[in-house]
This record gives structure tokens, sequence and C-alpha cells, in this order.
């Protein structure tokens, strides 16, 4: 059974930072996309940030510059840096593994900005 778990959410003031962090076997991390998603309450779920196996990036107009996704092959880690935090990034953070129809999703974990 796949397993993503996320790790670093929580509580920060605006213009504050954040890391999330999302661990997963080698057999999916070494092969799959990897992304981040946001879901604000009564949203739907959006592409925040995705790092390809390779090393390629790509990021929501809203966050780049802010944001900044890595990959800890060593670990088999994804990470998000979250800098320059603003109210409206407040959501839940969904980490995500995809190659080709197969997706797979982390239990989400909770970033709140507040003002």
């Amino acid at each position: 059974q796949v397993q993503l778990v996320e790790s670093g959410g929580g509580l920060v003031q605006t213009g504050g930072s954040l890391r999330l962090s999302c661990a997963t076997s080698g057999s999916i991390f070494n092969f799959y996309t990897m992304g981040w998603y946001l879901q604000a309450p009564g949203k739907q779920r959006e592409l925040v940030a995705a790092i390809t196996s390779g090393g390629s990036t790509t990021y929501a107009d809203s966050v780049k510059g802010r944001f900044t996704i890595s990959r800890d092959n060593a670990k088999n880690t994804v990470h998000l840096q979250m800098n320059s935090l603003k109210p409206e990034d407040t959501a839940v953070y969904y980490c995500n593994a995809k190659k080709f129809a197969r997706v797979y999703w982390g239990q989400g974990t909770q970033v709140t900005v507040s003002s």
C-alpha cells in the first residue's frame, strides 16, 4: 500500500515561513512526479507546485518567488519551503504522487496564516 506521510503544517503569522515535508517509498519517489496541492474551505483542490523525477519544477503563479519545491533523494522526501506567507495561503495542503493514470494522495496537513 502506497503511503505519503506529510509533516510540517501549522500556524504562522503573515510574512512567516513553513516547510512541508512528504516522505514515501523509493519505488514511488524515484519514478513519480511529486507535488503539493492546496484546498481551501469550499474550494477545489489546486496545484501549488510539482517536481518530476528528473527535477523539473512547476509552480502556481500565486506562489512563484515565495515557495520552493525540492527533492531529498537520500530520504525519499519532497519538501515545500513556503516563505512570505499570506492569509490567502491558508488551506489544507496535500502531498501528491502521480505517474500517468496512477495518483496517490497524502492525508493533508493544515497551514494557517494569521493576519
